[in-house]
């Protein structure tokens, strides 16, 4: 999922153009011709290069003599409620709620001072409203102060973000709720991805019928124009009135989108459309719902994921892959999202996903994984070493959510998810929070220096890094009563 520190939507940093013709891409879907020699040499290597990699971190975790033990767990665990409030929950809320016009406020500077508006960006809107329901669903000593957060966010979405006229969710608008050339009129799939994210979460939070009905409205809007009948999946980019746009760029050019190609398929709108619908199938298991979310779940893991454990970024409406890098925070993350909806689907998620799941996980670590100073780079080809060595916030959270997912699966097997989560976790406390004004630094170098100032943006909420913590915390919890 893109999470920019500009104010206008566009192409993330590390999926420009020239990701059309970048070296050591993932393999194209559907290349049959080569397949099971290419897949056997990629094999080789990747085992090749993981079993180094475990090596190494033996090495350097047996120094630490920090043991996965029930009090580790436990310490480990009260150290991340620290980070969750003090550096997420108690700095959003309620400094972000905008009195004036509603919604969300989602510009601040380091020290956590109103910026100038960005706008109220649909996914902003639909991710904090989302923080705030889970603040009611996880903790009762604060329901009381979050309850208003939540009818906040949902009042926005129901009543600013959702076209009146023509029905859907609107990528973005002004602080007045009116259309702007900065987002323009149209929709986007990863925009309404979390709408109904937001809207759903809302009612489980509330039990208001108006965020149920808003959620359910955004499903049977984007269903009703933007599935893909024939190839599956859904068109992303619409007109106001629904209809969806194809690629009209000259040969050899691609028009530029605010997630990726204009006309094209994307893995960063579908791994999010699988985690809104999921949402929304907690509250409402409907048996259209449930057939669209196999459907997702299916072409996430067998048609976006690829051998040996990598993503396409984008996609012919066909489901042809464009070539592109590895982006490893997405690949941790799908891994997690992957399983909680199979989970939720089949109680067990089946074989498939949970190899599909540990391929990514171990791809990243072998290949995006910083030796030297922990965390996970940006991105970088299928095989070799990372081309983009930032490290974004988000990644960072999401790595840390999904070794420590891994380590629960298989960490009797294999002692590296642990290892890695305990580099990992150092890494978020020593150099993504900020321990002067609190927060995560949005962008550092490898080695842990910022590159960015703003806390906020209209592409970081408090919701990856929400979610993470709320999850690792929960995790360690379940480890120490079953170690």
């Amino acid at each position: 999922m893109p999470c920019r520190t500009g104010s206008r939507p566009r192409w993330p940093r590390r999926t420009t153009c020239r990701v059309l013709a970048f070296f050591g891409a993932p393999r194209l879907a559907g290349d049959a011709a080569l397949k099971s020699t290419r897949l056997a040499l990629l094999s080789l290597l990747l085992c090749a290069a993981f079993g180094a990699t475990q090596k190494i971190s033996t090495q350097q975790t047996m120094s630490t003599e920090v043991q996965p033990t029930p009090a580790t767990y436990l310490k480990l665990a009260a150290e991340v409620d620290g980070a969750l409030h003090n550096d997420d929950l108690n700095l959003w809320f309620p400094r972000s709620i905008d009195h004036e016009h509603g919604g969300f406020h989602s510009h601040f500077t380091r020290d956590w001072q109103w910026a100038p508006s960005d706008g109220k960006f649909s996914v902003f809107q639909g991710r904090m409203t989302w923080v705030a329901s889970q603040v009611v669903l996880r903790d009762p000593d604060k329901k009381v102060e979050f309850l208003p957060y939540v009818r906040q966010g949902l009042d926005f979405l129901q009543n600013g973000m959702w076209d009146k006229q023509d029905g859907g969710f609107f990528w973005g608008l002004d602080d007045e709720g009116k259309i702007t050339p900065q987002f323009g009129d149209g929709k986007q799939l990863y925009g309404i991805d979390f709408c109904i994210y937001g809207a759903a979460a809302a009612y489980q939070a509330t039990g208001d019928p108006r965020a149920l009905e808003l959620a359910k409205n955004g499903f049977y809007w984007l269903d009703q124009h933007a599935h893909d009948s024939v190839n599956g999946g859904y068109f992303e980019t619409l007109t106001r009135q629904g209809q969806p746009v194809l690629p009209n760029a000259p040969p050899g050019q691609i028009e530029e989108g605010p997630i990726g190609p204009v006309g094209f398929k994307s893995m960063n709108a579908h791994i999010h459309l699988l985690e809104a619908l999921t949402e929304l199938y907690r509250v409402w298991p409907d048996a259209t719902l449930r057939a669209r979310l196999e459907e997702i779940l299916s072409v996430v893991r067998d048609k976006i994921c690829v051998e040996p454990g990598v993503m396409n970024l984008y996609f012919t409406n066909d489901w042809h892959a464009i070539p592109g890098p590895d982006s490893y925070g997405h690949d941790v993350e799908t891994a997690y999202l992957m399983l909680e909806t199979d989970e939720l689907l089949h109680t067990h998620a089946s074989e498939k996903t949970e190899r599909m799941a540990k391929m990514l996980v171990d791809h990243a670590l072998a290949y995006g994984w910083d030796k030297t100073n922990g965390g996970f780079f940006e991105n970088g080809p299928t095989f070799g070493p990372a081309v983009d060595t930032r490290k974004e916030w988000w990644v960072q959270c999401e790595g840390l959510n999904a070794l420590l997912l891994m380590h629960q699966r298989y960490g009797k097997q294999n002692p590296i998810y642990f290892e890695r989560f305990l580099e990992q976790w150092a890494f978020i406390k020593n150099h993504t929070i900020d321990s002067q004004f609190h927060g995560t630094v949005n962008m550092t170098t490898a080695d842990g220096k910022p590159l960015t100032e703003d806390k906020g943006s209209i592409w970081k909420a408090g919701y990856h890094d929400g979610r993470a913590f709320w999850n690792v915390s929960a995790r360690l919890r379940e480890l120490a009563q079953n170690p």
